[in-house]
């Protein structure tokens, strides 16, 4: 027995087709189920697709190069859960192209940052973030409050979004600039068939000036419904167990 496997050893092609086997069969093993699933994410309530001004925040936020210091993804370890909150969920991520998910942070990890600091805070924060957070090494990003969102190509980003599969209908589509308005202007007619389309959707003047539309209200529009959409209460039970 301990002489079989000699002509691997002394053999180097016949060592290179037995491994080209062996991770052969290992490929087919993880990849032939996935051909036979309807899905590998397992969908949640609460979940929908960014609102057009979510959208638009999230794109300056890859612009920018947020992701690079930040990541979405709350691994299911005691520290990462006691310091950010629940676990990740693949669902979350469902409509994300691309996701934000990494293994690198200079910063914390935003998976969970809806809600959890004001409008105000995140605005300080983007301007000065040594003003809020002393010890801060994140650049400044105060052309944030200065520049004018562009809006001429949210409904483009819709429909694109739609074509790679996210559940965006063609009303969503053909009202996308009017709900990305309507979002940063509580006073607006078009509010109610903004939630409607997009339930939970906050609805305010983000940067605090409602007389301009900013790529501050857009950014801090989508870090402030980060981990907002699931009910995570739900899921506190699993969590446990998990954690034990």
């Amino acid at each position: 027995m301990s002489n079989k496997h000699a002509i691997f050893e002394k053999n180097s092609i016949v060592l290179t087709v037995g491994i080209l086997i062996v991770v052969a069969i290992g490929g087919i093993i993880e990849l032939v189920p996935n051909f036979y699933l309807r899905s590998t994410i397992e969908k949640v309530e609460g979940m929908r697709p960014y609102t057009p001004l979510e959208l638009a925040g999230r794109n300056i936020y890859i612009r920018e190069g947020c992701y690079t210091c930040h990541s979405q993804m709350i691994r299911v370890l005691r520290d990462e859960v006691e310091r950010y909150g629940h676990y990740s969920l693949a669902a979350e991520s469902m409509y994300d192209h691309p996701f934000q998910w990494g293994s690198k942070r200079n910063g914390p990890d935003l998976a969970r940052v809806g809600g959890k600091y004001s409008d105000d805070w995140h605005r300080d924060h983007l301007v000065d973030p040594r003003a809020v957070v002393p010890a801060s090494v994140m650049p400044a990003y105060p052309w944030l409050a200065r520049n004018e969102l562009r809006t001429d190509l949210i409904r483009k980003d819709i429909a694109t979004n739609r074509a790679l599969g996210v559940p965006y209908t063609e009303e969503m589509v053909d009202q996308a600039l009017a709900d990305l308005r309507a979002q940063a202007n509580p006073d607006s007619d078009g509010v109610n068939g903004l939630l409607e389309r997009y339930p939970g959707a906050n609805v305010r003047s983000f940067d605090g000036d409602p007389a301009r539309l900013t790529e501050m209200d857009a950014v801090i529009a989508y870090l402030q419904m980060l981990g907002t959409l699931v009910d995570f209460s739900l899921y506190d039970d699993q969590a446990d167990v998990n954690l034990r």
